[in-house]
């Protein structure tokens, strides 16, 4: 509902006859009001409390990794490989795309213990085995939904569907940013292919818009739109921007509505970006054995110069930085989806890359206050995937009941284990935790109640983790 009429109908006489009382003296202050230069609503904030993080880097591997096959380490699962599923694991539940009795199918990957307390790492993440001591593995992720969007969309907005505010623009909702020359929320995609919950995944829903994430490129122009049209030079665009300042200034002080703040400050952010944003996205000035350690390219687009910008995104302030990378739908339906040479092939453009970010950040001083979170929006199952159980290429279906994620830095635990999935990777074994959980968790490390990080909005408060949701502690250093 927009904001003036929900204000005008819950108006009552009693709202009327007291506020007349004042109305000359607000007459007047709205007078001095309008003289007044608008307040920038990504001006640092304080949460609640002290956070122990800063900032966040999110990678979300769009599609969803087989966490069998990465870090949750099966043993009675591969010696009973090509058996038929257990019904009591099976009955009653609906899958993407397997029906009937289905075999099981045990991890084909090389394991190892890595890190000083022994974390199971397969051959597929070599890279993640030297920085073993910085993550946090959550075995007991579980979710709600079973299809890649809405998944997604509950991972970022707390609902499935669309129309609530993405993390991201909680996070800068609640904090603003620290630089005031780049946007609080920055969004780089990789793989060519938008998240499966499209911009919903990254946009404000009812906040207002100035709170979505801009999307930046690594290749080509960095934010489209935002160059001089053709024949107008910057002077030109400063004397265009305080006209439609003054004009939208006027708007604001007769009408109140909050999307005509959120115009200002978006069309003055535009032009400081102009300037601001060519020369953060220049990876080309980097150190070649920094290039090198992260796989990046200057000039190309990948996951490598993705993760290296989100290091120079967060060194310059940027509050919220979320990386999508997509081709994780591992269903075996061809040979880039096989959990053998498709996943080795894969995980080749993403761990060397995220093993560089958290070595890079560590070494600058950043990993205590920056919070990096890994995952997909579901698990995949300990059974082979139904369309192509017949065929040579192995995959395995949506399973959304047990699977991994993980963190680092941002003052959670580095080198730890928390909670376990059942011997075959079906069920939550220990200390379950639901993507609200997550969301809590998450929020509480930037220094949020998350059940008082609320909007209203249609007549009741919303939040990011709707009414559920607890910290889980133990993940916490």
């Amino acid at each position: 509902m927009d904001p003036r009429l929900e204000k005008l109908q819950l108006g009552t006489r009693r709202h009327f006859l007291r506020n007349s009382a004042a109305g000359l003296g607000g007459i007047a202050l709205n007078s001095l009001l309008a003289n007044e230069k608008v307040v920038n609503p990504l001006a640092p904030k304080q949460g609640h409390f002290p956070g122990k993080a800063k900032r966040v880097i999110y990678l979300h591997m769009t599609g969803s990794p087989p966490n069998l096959d990465m870090f949750d380490y099966k043993p009675e699962l591969v010696k009973r490989t090509d058996q038929e599923c257990p019904d009591e694991f099976i009955k009653g539940k609906t899958f993407a795309f397997t029906s009937g009795t289905p075999k099981l199918m045990g991890s084909p990957r090389e394991w190892k213990q890595c890190g000083k307390n022994g974390i199971w790492m397969s051959d597929a993440v070599p890279h993640f085995h030297g920085v073993a001591d910085e993550m946090c593995m959550v075995h007991s992720m579980h979710s709600d939904q079973f299809n890649h969007a809405p998944a997604e969309l509950l991972i970022y907005t707390g609902g499935p569907r669309s129309g609530r505010p993405s993390m991201g623009s909680w996070v800068t909702y609640g904090l603003g940013s620290e630089n005031e020359n780049l946007p609080g929320f920055v969004v780089l995609i990789s793989s060519g292919t938008q998240p499966n919950g499209g911009k919903n995944s990254f946009g404000s829903g009812f906040l207002p818009s100035v709170y979505q994430g801009v999307q930046c490129r690594s290749k080509g122009d960095p934010v489209l739109y935002s160059s001089d049209p053709q024949g107008m030079n910057r002077g030109m665009r400063r004397k265009t921007l305080d006209a439609l300042r003054d004009l939208n200034e006027l708007q604001s002080a007769e009408m109140g509505d909050p999307e005509t703040l959120t115009r200002i400050a978006q069309y003055e952010l535009a032009f400081r970006m102009q300037t601001a944003v060519p020369e953060v996205m220049d990876i080309s000035k980097e150190n070649p054995k920094t290039l090198e350690a992260y796989g990046a390219q200057p000039g190309q687009a990948s996951l490598a110069n993705n993760c290296l910008l989100a290091r120079r995104l967060v060194e310059q302030g940027v509050r919220f930085v979320q990386l999508f990378d997509w081709g994780w739908d591992f269903h075996g339906t061809n040979p880039k989806e096989d959990i053998r040479d498709g996943l080795t092939n894969k995980c080749a453009t993403m761990d060397k890359p995220i093993a560089a970010l958290i070595n890079d950040l560590k070494e600058r001083g950043l990993l205590d206050e920056t919070l990096i979170v890994w995952g997909g929006e579901f698990g995949r199952t300990p059974f082979r995937e139904g369309r192509t159980s017949g065929g040579s290429v192995l995959g395995r279906d949506h399973y959304p009941d047990c699977f991994t994620m993980w963190m680092a830095g941002g003052g959670i635990k580095g080198g730890y284990e928390y909670g376990a999935s059942d011997e075959l990777g079906f069920n939550v074994a220990e200390n379950g935790v639901h993507i609200h959980d997550l969301q809590a968790t998450i929020l509480h490390q930037l220094g949020f109640d998350h059940e008082q990080l609320v909007y209203r909005f249609q007549g009741r408060d919303f939040r990011l983790t709707d009414v559920h949701g607890h910290v889980v502690k133990d993940l916490i250093a």
